[in-house]
């Protein structure tokens, strides 16, 4: 497994994810990291964008999921962007995924945030 890591984070969203009617209604802030492992030597040695994955690239697969189709859990979009990032990046060999959804509404709590971390290797089912 490559020790090397291309890190995204604090990515700020605008989605309608949640199980609660006013959350798909109205919708939402969520904010999402995402680490994405790979072998970089390649791009380090040739400092060519081809040898590695553009950022750019990353973060239009974790905007597509998070503004795009409403989800219930964190967990499934959480998951839809890894899978997004294994899918689209062969070489990628494995992804860390933290959705947070700031001030979830919880009634008569004061959270933060409440988020979501996974962790996907290639080929791994599940």
């Amino acid at each position: 497994m490559p020790a090397d890591r291309i890190i995204l984070t604090g990515m700020q969203f605008y989605g309608f994810h949640g199980v609660n009617p006013e959350e798909r209604r109205l919708g939402q802030p969520f904010i999402v990291d995402l680490e994405a492992e790979l072998d970089l030597r390649r791009a380090g040695r040739s400092d060519r964008l081809p040898d590695t994955v553009s950022y750019t690239q990353l973060y239009r697969v974790v905007k597509n999921v998070v503004e795009g189709e409403p989800r219930n859990l964190l967990e499934a979009a959480a998951g839809a962007i890894a899978a997004g990032v294994l899918e689209q990046h062969p070489s990628v060999a494995a992804v860390r995924v933290r959705v947070q959804k700031p001030r979830p509404p919880i009634r008569g709590s004061v959270i933060e945030s409440a988020a979501v971390e996974i962790y996907r290797k290639r080929n791994e089912t599940g």
